[in-house]
This record gives structure tokens, sequence and C-alpha cells, in this order.
């Protein structure tokens, strides 16, 4: 989730019958948004687990049509949950990313593509060193095309699997999203020596290298 700039000075215009018209229109369908030239384009949303949301943020900024990632909690049974409530455990929550994305410029595939490659889909009990419940992957799917994809995914991942152990990650219908507090939002630009660090100290990229090899290791670092 980027912040917005602030102290900007904006025009006042007279609304005219072509933009009543949109604005009619993106009420009505709010999956569509303004592009260049204010014609309408699709937007959509997918949510993934895969740990610390600070490190589940870059892979997807990385990619060509995603439009915003926002770290938060998801899949508990406690509104508007706070960091320190989440962790204790007791909401129930996972730590997510929640990625909004132009489906004609990037697939719901690729995302879960680059999903499972920035994870350990072996381990239920958490991601690298942090353990426990509010640490434990899963992919959410906000419809049934995306259930259907997902579910593909995970077949076909666990046909051609480069590693002996069995595939535990759930896919799982997606709940509730709460945006975390803002000081957790793009880590990885705000504090980028804190976030190597942790990174480093975690072990991430080291379980990542021996699951996936060279072919995570460039899904991890490409533009696409």
């Amino acid at each position: 989730m980027r912040p917005q700039p602030q102290g900007q000075i904006r025009s006042r215009r007279v609304p005219t019958l072509g933009g009543l018209l949109i604005a009619s229109v993106l009420l009505a369908f709010p999956g569509l948004a303004l592009a260049q030239g204010g014609e309408a384009a699709r937007q959509a949303t997918a949510t993934f687990a895969g740990g610390c949301f600070w490190c589940m943020e870059p892979p997807f900024d990385a990619l060509e049509g995603v439009v915003s990632t926002t770290s938060g909690y998801t899949d508990g049974h406690t509104k508007n949950p706070t960091y320190q409530e989440v962790s204790s455990g007791r909401t129930g929550h996972a730590e997510a990313v929640q990625v909004v994305y132009d489906p004609d410029k990037v697939s719901f595939e690729r995302l879960v593509d680059v999903f499972w490659r920035n994870i350990d889909p072996t381990d239920a009990g958490g991601q690298f060193c942090d353990r426990g419940s509010p640490y434990r992957p899963a992919l959410f799917y906000h419809d049934e095309a995306q259930r259907e994809v997902a579910e593909r995914s995970r077949a076909a991942l666990e046909k051609d699997r480069p590693f002996k152990e069995a595939i535990v990650t759930p896919i799982v219908a997606a709940t509730t999203f709460y945006p975390a507090e803002e000081y957790h939002q793009d880590y990885y630009l705000r504090n980028p020596i804190r976030y190597k660090y942790y990174r480093n100290g975690c072990g991430r990229d080291r379980r990542l290298n021996q699951l996936w090899g060279e072919s995570g290791a460039a899904l991890k670092e490409s533009r696409r």
C-alpha cells in the first residue's frame, strides 16, 4: 500500500455528461478503475499468506500489472486486530498480503506461480524463522475461477515439485482482510537495511534456494 502524496492542489471541474456516465459505471461495477484517457480498466484482488508480510510485498510489487500490495491480517475471528493481538496467536489471523492487479496485464496464474516460489509450501507450522499460526502459509481465493486456478496450480506443482517433501499449503476461501498498521506497509522500501538484516537472519532466501534453486531466485528478482 503506497502512501498518497499530500498537499497537492487539485482543480475543481464541473462534471460532464461523459464523466457522470463513467462514474455511474464505476459505482455499478467496483472492479473497474479508470485508466489513462478515461477508459475503464479492470482490477481484481488476490490474497496470499506466506509468513512475514514484509517479505511478501516485494515479489508482487515487481510484477507489471500489479496496482498495489497491502500487508494485513486475514482468516481470523476478531474484528480490526492489531499486530500485537495477531502475533499472540489469540485472534486466529494469519499475516497476509492483498494484491490488487490488472488482469489484462498480469494473470492470477502468474501471481500464484510467484506465490509458490516465495514460500516454503512444505511447512504448515509457520515460515522460515517465524513459527506459529500467525505465520502459516495459505492461498486464498476470492471466487470460483481463482479456486480452480489455485487447485490446478497446486496439482501441477505436486506432480513436478523439485523437492521431496509433500505440499501442505491449503487453498481456502478468502475472508475479511484487515490492513496492518501503517508502519508495516512498504517496510522493505522504508527500512531497507533493517529489512535486509531481518530477511537474511531469518534464512528465507537460503531455504527458498534449497527448494526452488535458480528458478525461484529468478522469480524473486525479475520484473514481469
